[in-house]
């Protein structure tokens, strides 16, 4: 079973995330503030968090470098790590946050699952 982390404060792309790929195979759990996404990745262990780039008191770039820190220091699983951006112009900010890869929204369901396919893979 693939397990999905949705860190977003967003019910519409909550629920477009979970129509996409919530299934048999695939668990969606959702955080809606990057504060508590290092817990529930240290819970959890998903094979891919998925961060809306504007999400609750940290945003989706502060919540993947902290992510990457964290692994680094050994203190949380290395874990993919897809962003889901505003605008194309916000590739800068994935890219710079070291996420594993990106899509920008509105969130086209099949690519949303083949980007979570490549990731978890």
């Amino acid at each position: 079973m693939t397990r999905v982390l949705l860190a977003t404060d967003s019910d519409s792309v909550y629920h477009t995330v979970d129509a996409a790929l919530g299934s048999d195979a695939t668990e969606v759990s959702r955080v809606r503030a990057g504060r508590d996404v290092l817990a529930a990745v240290q819970q959890q262990e998903p094979d891919v968090v998925i961060c809306d780039l504007q999400i609750g008191n940290m945003g989706g770039m502060a919540t993947c470098l902290d992510l990457r820190m964290e692994a680094e220091m050994g203190r949380a699983p290395d874990t993919r790590i897809l962003m889901l951006l505003d605008r194309q112009a916000d590739l800068y900010l994935a890219q710079q946050s070291r996420a594993d890869g990106w899509l920008v929204k509105p969130l086209e369901v099949v690519g949303l699952q083949r980007a979570v396919e490549a990731l978890s893979g």
